[in-house]
């Protein structure tokens, strides 16, 4: 179906991540578990947070969000995903696409703000352990959040709002498993130079801002730690730092790999792996890393199977 301009057009066709019908059934039960797994995981955590008073702390508040975010990225994508593994017709609309890529875009960089306020956080708490108190009041915590939700909306209205300028006459069909900006590009019949520049500024800044935020905070951290003289403080840093650390390795890597790595040919199934692995795979693997990692999370966990046992 092409499609000559904006005015006529009805609906993208999204091609997924596989054409071989044998790969449908198989791939939609193991997306299905992991989605499953996700939401329990996150939702579970959230409630586990809400539940326990001892967690009523800034760290626990911005694990809670973070995985709210994670729920609600996942959310935003694999439910279509899984629907199109059997749907006929593959289609999004215009509409909906532009819906799912602004929910998406705010979750995605509400959690590069989280990873980088988690970061400053573990920072005060072990490099000025007598005024975290002091420093990360309640005020600030909810100040620090909110911004980061607000970070989030204000960068998904701008690119949405620049996509708006665009038309799409070359085709309908997006080469990716939901709507992704640099697919959109792709099939503009308009130059997208000024989208991309729009992209590179915005999007490069904040990640090279978080990433900036992350590095600085833990590089203060590792300089305290290696200054401990006892074996239990360091292994009590290493414990509370290690979670957040892989968490934010797992994140970043896909991102920073997609836009700093040459365009080629292969470049759009790269680019899918990348996207499946921070939209999907991520979102279930931060519940797991934070609980088997955090001492209080597990006890809290324990409390509750006691007190329902």
């Amino acid at each position: 179906m092409e499609i000559k301009n904006a005015t006529e057009l009805e609906a993208f066709v999204l091609t997924g991540l596989t054409y071989q019908p044998k790969w449908q059934i198989p791939l939609f039960l193991v997306f299905l578990v992991i989605y499953l797994i996700t939401i329990v995981g996150n939702l579970g955590l959230i409630a586990l947070i809400c539940n326990d008073p001892q967690l009523y702390i800034p760290m626990y508040l911005f694990l809670g969000s973070l995985a709210f975010v994670d729920a609600w990225i996942s959310s935003t994508v694999t439910p279509k995903m899984l629907v199109n593994f059997f749907a006929k017709s593959w289609t999004i609309s215009l509409s909906e696409c532009m819906i799912q890529f602004f929910f998406f875009t705010t979750g995605a960089t509400t959690e590069c703000f989280l990873l980088a306020t988690m970061a400053y956080d573990r920072y005060v708490a072990i490099c000025k352990p007598l005024l975290y108190p002091v420093i990360m009041t309640n005020r600030l915590s909810m100040q620090l959040l909110v911004s980061s939700f607000v970070g989030g909306f204000l960068h998904a209205i701008i690119h949405v709002g620049f996509l708006f300028r665009l038309t799409f006459c070359n085709t309908n069909i997006i080469h990716h498993f939901y709507c992704d900006i640099m697919p959109l590009f792709k099939i503009s019949c308009m130059d997208p130079s000024i989208n991309i520049l729009i992209v590179y500024i915005f999007s490069g800044s904040i990640q090279m801002l978080t990433i900036l935020i992350v590095l600085i905070s833990y590089t203060l951290v590792l300089f305290i730690i290696l200054k401990k003289k006892s074996l239990q403080g360091i292994r009590k840093a290493f414990s509370t730092c290690g979670a957040h650390l892989l968490s934010v390795s797992l994140y970043y890597g896909p991102l920073l790999f997609m836009y700093v790595r040459p365009r080629s040919a292969q470049a759009d199934d790269q680019d899918m792996m990348d996207s499946l692995f921070y939209t999907v795979i991520i979102p279930v693997l931060n519940p797991v890393i934070y609980s088997l990692r955090n001492k209080k999370v597990i006890d809290s966990l324990r409390k509750i199977l006691k007190r329902n046992a």
